[in-house]
């Protein structure tokens, strides 16, 4: 499939800003479930960027407003085919004791996705369904869909219901969220287990569903999932949010340990009047050519 993407993010200040500061991962990278045809970020006002790839393999695109504006709009303009990519069957009929057997040579590289940060907190809730969900003897090609499953039915999808600052703790008591929030459960979940586990920022299509496909939640910003490491060291990609593994209607663009880690922009503003955003995505399915 190739898609046409638009994502628009819009600060407006009550007063003026003085100066402005920031960081922008809208970069997809290419893999085998993706190849970017064309890319281009544009910043209004207009401003010239440093480029560096962080940590976690993230492009990330280091730019500063040292003047007053009334606004700011970064446009993110994508053309991106994806590709069908079978699930590594093999490595899925392994259980996950074996899994966890595997990578214990491989501790030095994983290390970071299978820590708990401030936001992917340890406790009793993740605990208990890592024993119910993922104990030693479960094979991982039905462990993992299962979890999944188990969290799209458990949780409800409530836009409002959370913000940036909710901690996890909140999330497991009230069971309502959104994408971000059943990402951060997911990965409280295999990461108790001893999966290593990662964030995943990207977007999903927006078009009305084709060819029976049904509308996916969350097209109307940025989307979030999780990657789980398997042997082989291969990373395979599940959504908690549609109850489904990834598939063709997703694109990639970041990665972390959470959504602090690969959210598509941060920064800071020196003003007197706040400051209000709106995000925008539109992902578009293009005709296929004949």
């Amino acid at each position: 499939m190739e898609f046409e993407i638009t994502h628009t993010t819009h600060y407006r200040y009550g007063n003026p800003a003085a100066e402005a500061y920031g960081e922008a991962r809208l970069t997809p990278p290419n893999l085998p479930t993706q190849t970017v045809v064309k890319h281009l970020v544009t910043i209004d006002p207009k401003t010239n960027t440093s480029r560096y790839t962080d940590h976690y393999g993230n492009v990330v695109d280091f730019f500063s407003l040292p003047y007053r504006h009334q606004k700011l709009v970064l446009k993110n303009e994508l053309v991106v085919q994806t590709h069908k990519t079978p699930l590594p069957e093999k490595s899925l009929e392994l259980t996950v004791g074996e899994a966890r057997q595997i990578f214990t040579s491989a501790l030095t590289d994983i290390f970071d996705y299978l820590q708990h940060t401030d936001i992917v907190e340890v406790g009793n809730d993740p605990l208990q369904w890592a024993r119910k969900y993922l104990p030693a003897k479960a094979v991982l090609g039905e462990a993992l869909p299962r979890l999944n499953e188990a969290i799209h039915d458990s949780f409800d999808y409530t836009k409002g219901a959370t913000d940036s600052s909710t901690p996890l703790s909140a999330i497991w008591k009230h069971r309502k969220g959104v994408c971000q929030d059943f990402a951060h459960v997911a990965l409280s979940i295999l990461r108790t287990a001893g999966l290593p586990a990662r964030y995943v920022c990207g977007y999903i299509e927006t078009d009305p569903p084709r060819n029976g496909d049904a509308a996916l939640k969350g097209a109307v910003a940025t989307h979030a999932w999780i990657e789980v490491l398997v042997p082989g060291m291969v990373w395979v990609a599940l959504d908690p949010t549609n109850r489904q593994w990834v598939n063709e209607r997703y694109v990639t663009v970041s990665f972390g340990r959470d959504s602090r880690d690969a959210t598509p922009l941060r920064g800071t503003f020196k003003g007197s009047g706040g400051q209000k955003m709106d995000v925008k995505v539109v992902m578009k399915r293009r005709a296929e050519k004949k």
